[in-house]
C-alpha cells in the first residue's frame, strides 16, 4: 500500500541498540500516550488487546478500541517486519475507525553506534476515508502524526535517562 503523508521523530539515546529494541517491541509501552486521557486525545483513550505474541512477532495482532465524544474508535495492526535488534514495522488491516488519521503502517529503526544509538520512530498514513473525518484529517492529521511519534521517542529518552547503566 502507497501512503499520502508521513511523520517522524529521531533522537539520540544512551543505550545499546538491544536494549531500546526490547523496550519498543512492547506495543504498551509505544502506546502509552495512546491510553491515558489527553487533550490530544480530546480526553478519549484507547485500550490495548494483544495476541499470544503480544506484538512481538512477524504476524502478531495488535488491537485498540475506545471512544471519543459518543463514537467508537477502533483500529487492527499486524506486525510486518521484525529484524531484533534493529527494527520493526506493522500496519493497520481491515476498517480503520479513527477521527484524523487513516490506514497507516507505522515503524522503528535503531542505528547503534557503540553505547550509543539512534532512534528514528515514523508513521506513513491516509486521510480517513469517510468525509467529515477526511476534512478533520486535513487539519489536524499532520499535527496529531507528529505529536504521535514526538511521545514515543520521548517516551524512550525518558525511559533509558530513569535507567541507571549496569556494570
Amino acid at each position: 500500500m502507497t501512503y499520502q503523508r508521513s511523520a517522524s521523530s529521531t533522537v539520540a539515546l544512551s543505550a545499546l541498540a538491544e536494549r531500546v529494541f526490547e523496550l519498543l517491541d512492547n506495543p504498551a509501552f509505544l502506546g502509552a500516550h495512546m491510553e491515558e486521557p489527553s487533550v490530544m486525545m480530546l480526553g478519549a483513550s484507547m485500550k490495548y488487546d494483544l495476541d499470544e505474541a503480544e506484538g512481538r512477532a512477524v504476524g502478531s495482532v495488535i488491537r485498540m478500541r475506545g471512544s471519543i465524544l459518543g463514537l467508537a474508535l477502533s483500529v487492527e495492526e499486524v506486525v510486518t517486519e521484525r529484524h531484533p535488534p534493529l527494527s520493526k514495522t506493522w500496519e493497520t488491516r481491515g476498517t480503520v475507525r479513527l477521527l484524523v488519521i487513516g490506514s497507516y503502517r507505522m515503524g522503528f529503526r535503531i542505528s547503534p553506534a557503540r553505547s550509543v544509538c539512534s532512534l528514528n520512530v515514523r508513521i506513513e498514513y491516509n486521510l480517513p476515508t469517510h468525509l467529515p473525518d477526511r476534512l478533520l484529517g486535513r487539519l489536524l492529521g499532520g499535527f496529531y502524526a507528529n505529536w504521535c511519534v514526538t511521545k514515543m521517542t520521548a517516551g524512550a529518552i525518558a525511559h533509558f535517562r530513569s535507567v541507571q547503566p549496569t556494570p
